[in-house]
């Protein structure tokens, strides 16, 4: 989604997204639970459908072929090695947490060294410390910065130069009030802080400003472009900023999805075993509303074993789309729709 009149993008991730609104509803904004439930039921549904479908009967596949040994015995050893690769997940995120005492350091320099940097923008001594409030403090200091350049603008002599500035002032402060109202009820831990800072398109806010700049030169006074180039050095704090806290939400949820593998493995685990060793088609006799009730015990047994599975599926969905949106930083902008013709780059 694109303003119509500059071509320029929409704030939102969800106007930049060229997809459908369930479907980015499904890739991002849904509980993972809710995804993984929506999957398992479907392919439930889907087992007991093909029931209907006039093919072979299940209980002669069963009977016959072996049906149930040939099901669950490959979903064992899925079921295996995914918890084996959770293993390894949980190596991969905590080996960035171990190392001698000299990294330790230099990763506390380096937080320690940016919110020095960033707190005499703020206005602050002390800046926020949990990384919600934080984002809120940057996007509030942004909102000043974007105010005082327009106080700087208004007696300049250069009509359309005002008027362009009035235009950048009031998209940009009204993404970042929107933003920072997110911001102050959302909760590290939750893909709401993420899911808000996406929504604050500061890339394209900086080349807005980087080209009033070199297209304005001539019309900019001391007091105009000192403030440009303050809003500037505001915008390009939040790229880093959002990385760092996208790079810790990423550590967070892969954590989350290990344990709760770990978690569905057993059940999945014993129900397949369970299957496997002592279920037989004489055993399981009689129907429910019209369909078999081998059929239904299959299907359900099934789906409890891919529920690890699934729920692989639906964490990293996420994580896997916020890391193509987020590729590059700064003013860098990989969006097709962030290259329309509309937009005038010279």
């Amino acid at each position: 989604m694109e303003d119509a009149d500059d071509g320029s993008p929409s704030d939102t991730m969800r106007g930049r997204a060229a997809q459908s609104r369930w479907k980015f509803w499904l890739l991002m904004d849904a509980n993972r639970w809710i995804v993984a439930g929506a999957l398992l039921l479907g392919v439930f549904l889907s087992l007991v459908a093909a029931s209907l479908l006039d093919l072979a009967p299940m209980r002669a596949v069963v009977a016959s072929h072996n049906g149930l040994w040939w099901l669950f015995s490959p979903g064992i050893n899925a079921i295996v090695t995914g918890v084996t690769l959770v293993v390894t997940i949980n190596q991969l995120v905590l080996s960035q947490e171990l190392g001698p005492l000299g990294d330790q350091r230099e990763r506390m320099r380096g937080a320690v060294d940016f919110r020095e940097d960033v707190e005499p923008w703020l206005g602050t001594e002390t800046s926020p410390p949990d990384p919600a409030s934080f984002l809120a403090a940057l996007v509030d200091a942004v909102q000043t910065h974007a105010n005082r350049l327009g106080e700087e603008v208004e007696g300049n002599e250069d009509e359309k130069l005002r008027d362009r500035v009035e235009d950048y002032v009031d998209s940009l402060t009204e993404n970042a009030r929107e933003v920072g109202d997110r911001l102050s009820g959302s909760q590290f831990g939750t893909f709401g802080v993420i899911s808000t800072a996406l929504d604050f398109n500061y890339s394209w806010k900086i080349y807005e400003a980087r080209r009033l700049k070199s297209e304005h030169a001539d019309s900019l006074d001391d007091a105009t472009d000192e403030a440009l180039a303050d809003l500037i050095n505001v915008l390009e704090f939040f790229g880093p900023a959002r990385e760092h806290f996208k790079t810790l939400y990423f550590q967070w949820e892969l954590v989350n999805l290990s344990r709760v593998m770990l978690y569905s493995s057993i059940p999945a685990l014993v129900v397949a075993m369970v299957m496997m060793l002592y279920v037989t088609p004489d055993a399981i006799t009689g129907s429910t509303f019209g369909i078999g009730n081998l059929v239904l015990l299959v299907s359900a047994a099934a789906t409890v074993s891919l529920t690890p599975f699934v729920l692989l599926l639906s964490y990293i969905l996420r994580i896997a789309t916020v890391a193509k949106r987020t590729l590059a930083i700064g003013p860098f902008i990989l969006r097709q729709t962030a290259r329309s013709d509309d937009v005038d780059w010279k």
